[in-house]
Order: C-alpha cells, then sequence, then structure tokens
C-alpha cells in the first residue's frame, strides 16, 4: 500500500513538509479485494437497505435487526472483530470503504445503527476486554445476535466527558460494582442487549464497564423525537443501584478515558467517510432530477447557477474522499508496523490513532459541514420540491445536521485541531519552530522566480506553500501573544483549525491528482477541481489571516505585518478562470448522470 518504515510517524506534519515529502494513500489504490467488498456492500445496502428506507425510517425495529443480521451473516459486521472471535480483522481501509458505501441505502438511520454496532458498540470489548469478556460477547455481536450500544454522553457532561456525574462503587464483599446515575442520546439505547457504560469509581476514577440489557437496577428511558434519523433508537440509561459483576470491568479502574477517546478518534474518520459517501449519493440524486426538470424551456441543470452549485457539490465530495484516504492511509501504515502477536496490540492500535488525531478530526469537521452544504444545495436545486416529504432530501437535509455534533461537535474537534497543533509546537514534536524562522527568508525571494512550473499543478502548489508559510506567520504571532493561554481565544483557534483543514485538504487533493498523472490517468476533470479547490482555498486563507491577524493586533496591524500579508497575497493569489473551471466540472457529472469518481 504505502512504503513502509519502522520510524513512528505523527500527524501535523504537512504544515511543514513540502507537497510530495509523503506518498498519499488514495482509492485509486485500493486493492482487488477493497474493491470487491466495496462492490459488494453497495450492491447489499441497494438491495436490502435502500429498498426498505421508507419503513426504516418510520421505526422498524424488526425489519432493521433483521437487515443487521443479515449484515452479519455476509460478516460486514466483524470488519474490526479479530478472526477467532467470528470476525474478519481487516486493516482500517476495509472499515472506511464500508462505511462508505452503506451509503448507498440511501437511509442514515441505518447507518447510525450499523456504525455502533461495528465502533463503539463493540470496538471497546476489541480493544479491551478480557479473553472471557471477548469470547462471551463478540461471536453474538458479529452476528448481529446482541445489539451493541455505548454510554458516555450525561445530561451535564456532553462535550466535557469526562465531568461525568454516574458513579461506580464496589461493594463490600469485592463482587460487584454498584452503578447510579444517567446516559442521554443512546444510540441503539431502545435495541441494545450490551452497553459500555463509563462511571467513576469511588467517585473520581473514570472507568468503563460491560452492562447487560435486563442488569436488576438498570432501566432504558424512552424513546426521543428526534429531528432527523427517525428510523433509529435514541434514549436514556438510567442506573438506580444497578449490580454489575467485578468480571464486567472493562481494562482496568481509571482507564476509561483511553478507551473513550480510542472509540472516538475511530469512530470521526468513521463519519467522515460516512458522509462522505452521502455526498456522492446526494449529488447523483440531484444531478437526475436537474436534467430532467425543465423551466423555461431548458433542463434546470443547464442554468449556470445551477452548475456552480453542482460543481461545488462534485468539489467538496472529491477534495473530502482525498482527504479521508489519505488520512486513513497514514493511520493504516502505522499499524502495518505493528506486532499483531504483542499483548499490547490494541493499545498500541489505539496510539497509533491518536497521533493522527489532528487529521481525523480535521476529516469530520470537512466532511460534515460539506456533507450539510451538499444537501442544503440538493434542496435549493429541487425547488419547492424538495421541500417536500416525499421527494428525497428534506428527510436528509434533517438527517446531515446530527453530523457536526456526535463524535465530538465540531466546536470540540476545532479545539482538537488546534490544541494538538499548539502542542507540537510547544513540545517541539514538529519542527514548527525552524520552519517559522525560515518565513522571512522566504518572503524575501521572488515571488515570480517560479511563474508557472513545469507541471500544471505547479502554480497551484506554491499558492499552497505560500499559505503553509502564511498559516505558520498567523500561528506564530497568536503564540507571541498569547502563550498557552491562546487556548481560550476560541474564535481564533477556530480561524487557525480552518486555516489547518483547508491547507491539508488543498494538499491531499493537489497530492492526490499528481500521483494520479504520474500513473497515466489522463482525465482533466480531476486536475481542474485541484486548481479550483486550491485557488479558493487560498482566497480564504488570505482573508481568515488577516482576520486573525486583526484579533490578535486588536485592528492596530503595523506597517511590517501589512507588508507582508501584502507579499503573501502576491504569491497567493490564483491564475484560473474559477467560473469557466466550474462549468466544465458541472457538465462532466451530466455526461455521467452521476458522481463521476
Amino acid at each position: 500500500m504505502i512504503e513502509n518504515n519502522t520510524q513512528p510517524k505523527t500527524g501535523g506534519r504537512f504544515l511543514v513538509e513540502p507537497i510530495g515529502t509523503s506518498p498519499v494513500f488514495t482509492r485509486e489504490q485500493f486493492s482487488e479485494e477493497h474493491q470487491e467488498i466495496e462492490q459488494m456492500i453497495r450492491e447489499f445496502a441497494h438491495d436490502r437497505i435502500r429498498e426498505n428506507a421508507d419503513e426504516i425510517s418510520k421505526f422498524n425495529k424488526d425489519l432493521s435487526l433483521d437487515i443487521l443480521k443479515e449484515m452479519g451473516e455476509l460478516g460486514i459486521l466483524g470488519i474490526d472483530v479479530p478472526e477467532k472471535y467470528g470476525g474478519m480483522e481487516m486493516d482500517k481501509i476495509t472499515t472506511a470503504i464500508a462505511a462508505e458505501s452503506l451509503s448507498a441505502g440511501f437511509c442514515p438511520s441505518f447507518t447510525a445503527i450499523w456504525s455502533v454496532q461495528t465502533g463503539i458498540g463493540g470496538l471497546p470489548i476489541v480493544w479491551f476486554g478480557t479473553p472471557e469478556q471477548k469470547e462471551k460477547y463478540l461471536p453474538r455481536i458479529v452476528t448481529g445476535e446482541l445489539v451493541g450500544a455505548y454510554g458516555l454522553t450525561e445530561p451535564e457532561a456532553g462535550s466535557d466527558a469526562l465531568a461525568g456525574r454516574t458513579t461506580a462503587m464496589l461493594t463490600e464483599d469485592g463482587k460487584h460494582y454498584i452503578l447510579n446515575g444517567e446516559k442521554i442520546f443512546i444510540t441503539n439505547g431502545g435495541w441494545a442487549d450490551v452497553f459500555t457504560v463509563f462511571a467513576k469509581v469511588g467517585g473520581d476514577k473514570f472507568s468503563a464497564f460491560i452492562v447487560e440489557k435486563g442488569t436488576p437496577g438498570f432501566e432504558i428511558g424512552p424513546e426521543e423525537h428526534k429531528m432527523g434519523m427517525k428510523g433509529s433508537s435514541t434514549t436514556s440509561l438510567i442506573f438506580n443501584d444497578a449490580k454489575i459483576p467485578v468480571e464486567n470491568l472493562l481494562y482496568e479502574v481509571g482507564k476509561g478515558a483511553t478507551i473513550a477517546f480510542n472509540a472516538l478518534n475511530l469512530g470521526r474518520y468513521k463519519l467522515a467517510a460516512s458522509v462522505l459517501g452521502g455526498c456522492k449519493m446526494i449529488t447523483t440524486e440531484a444531478a437526475k432530477y436537474a436534467l430532467e426538470r425543465r423551466q423555461f424551456g431548458q433542463p434546470i441543470a443547464h442554468f449556470d447557477a445551477i452548475k456552480g452549485k453542482f460543481a461545488d457539490m462534485i468539489i467538496g465530495a472529491y477534495s473530502g474522499d482525498s482527504m479521508v484516504y489519505r488520512t486513513i492511509g497514514m493511520i493504516q501504515e502505522e499499524i502495518d508496523k505493528l506486532d499483531k502477536d504483542d499483548d499490547k496490540y490494541y493499545i498500541k492500535v489505539g496510539e497509533a490513532m491518536e497521533r493522527f488525531a489532528i487529521e481525523a478530526s480535521m476529516a469530520k469537521v470537512y466532511c460534515s459541514e460539506t456533507y450539510g452544504k451538499v444537501t442544503d444545495h440538493a434542496v435549493q436545486i429541487l425547488g419547492g420540491y424538495g421541500f417536500i416529504e416525499e421527494y428525497p432530501f428534506a428527510g436528509a437535509y434533517r438527517d446531515t445536521r446530527i453530523d457536526r455534533i456526535w463524535e465530538g461537535s465540531n466546536e470540540i474537534n476545532r479545539m482538537i485541531i488546534s490544541g494538538y497543533m499548539m502542542k507540537k509546537a510547544l513540545m517541539e514534536e514538529l519542527p514548527i519552530r525552524e520552519a517559522i524562522q525560515e518565513i522571512d527568508k522566504y518572503l524575501a525571494t521572488d515571488p515570480n522566480g517560479k511563474n508557472g512550473g513545469e507541471r500544471e499543478l505547479d502554480h497551484e502548489v506554491q499558492m499552497l506553500e505560500a499559505g503553509k508559510k502564511l498559516a505558520l506567520y498567523l500561528f506564530h504571532e497568536a503564540l507571541c501573544e498569547y502563550g498557552q493561554d491562546l487556548k481560550h481565544e476560541q474564535q481564533l483557534t477556530e480561524i487557525l483549525a480552518n486555516i489547518f483543514t483547508d491547507i491539508y485538504t488543498a494538499e491531499s487533493t493537489i497530492a492526490r491528482v499528481q500521483h494520479n498523472i504520474e500513473t497515466g490517468n489522463s482525465d482533466r476533470i480531476p486536475l481542474y477541481i485541484a486548481k479550483v479547490f486550491a485557488a479558493e482555498a487560498s482566497l480564504r486563507l488570505l482573508n481568515m489571516a488577516l482576520t486573525g491577524m486583526n484579533g490578535i493586533h486588536k485592528g492596530n496591524l503595523k506597517v511590517s505585518i501589512i507588508e507582508k500579508l501584502k507579499n503573501f497575497q502576491v504569491r497567493m493569489l490564483p491564475k484560473i478562470d474559477i467560473i469557466a473551471m466550474k462549468r466544465v466540472i458541472a457538465d462532466h457529472i451530466y455526461s455521467k448522470q452521476a458522481y463521476p469518481f
């Protein structure tokens, strides 16, 4: 897949390394097995989920769980589970492919059910369970006989999960823990048989427990009436002196945070892959409608404003695809270095994922927000019909809204992006200090020294490299002004997170297209996508940097700062006709009548 070496790598390197320093993984590098699994899941999703999507969305528990069991028979519930417990234990790329491919079912409610079952509902046991716990639960989870769920959020502890008040007190005889408290917003809550529940042992040691349905003192609350995801179960969990056997402690007392954060790190890139698939499905369905719907004597697809919307939808999906699989490729590269026979294998898998927490959070933020924009465009393209329930996008519009909230709200994920980058800078885990010291030297060079370059994307590469240095300049000014208190300047750290995300996404898209060109792919549309995304991102970077600088310096920029910003502007202004290229991109999807990549 990706060339291997034994030196562990860490996230955030994209900010200080030139484009092309390391190879990137893309969907064009899927193995034959990856492609077969993708095709199998897409066909299943279309035939069994899409055909029943309306009924699933009416909260048909029996139908949903029957389909879940069918997926168990196909092995789709055991992708991340060891073979000895009935699973397939495939790579993380396959996990993402499955999440994306399930979107062919056009039923986010079912995707949520499956995602919990194969993710936070079962993986804590895979990663941290004892052999006895794994033997007891995993074989029945991978068949769908047992439904899994995950209890972390509480009425007083959402994003600040470690502030939870649920307690676990060890009985005098040392045989049970007594749980008291409440969990809320539990997906699969009303249908699940086994739960991973977090509580504080002795009131302060954050820990996790396996709790079975029917445990005395454990009650499942009523179903929540939700804006979207109406086909999935969402309840509270109530513990009133619930008696949990000590052998159901998961991992060790006080290690609950490790379990929770590992599950969330995987959940973020898995969600990104899932909503990426949704972007492609929505785009395809909207294109079919736009080519059939006629106004003023022609299909509405031919109107220039509609072409602009479709171009934005395609660019968003393609760039999201590029960053998602690049991220998962990097994680898998590090996992491939581990010894599966190591007793701490899954602990080290979690550590590998945590090293790329920046990229996983960026993928979650970018793809979930892109999905919202794509779905909003689709509603607008349908006009009044987009507001009617019998058409496909009214429900989809509601369903997409939760994606910016769960797996850590996008505000929290932006804090993770900027916070981890700040940590890597202050702890010198990345050569950020050295890169900052090179900025003045860079700005002293002739901005026209590489005028155009030899390859078609050379100007975009030059813009992006200038954008990295602009980001470092803003980052440096922010750290000089606020130091470690920068984490409290949340509007500024959100700007930094957005800048880092734009850079990473643009670089991923450019690197993917460059790789495809080098391997003989002559399709011009991805080239135009990379050019347009880089151009628009470059303009956003300039605007965000100016806003950030004015925030740091209270609107009173020194002449030296203004001159530097002008210098960056000269290097970062696009040299393409964005409007014309968007028309060509839109015409391409019309010719295919589907998302084309």
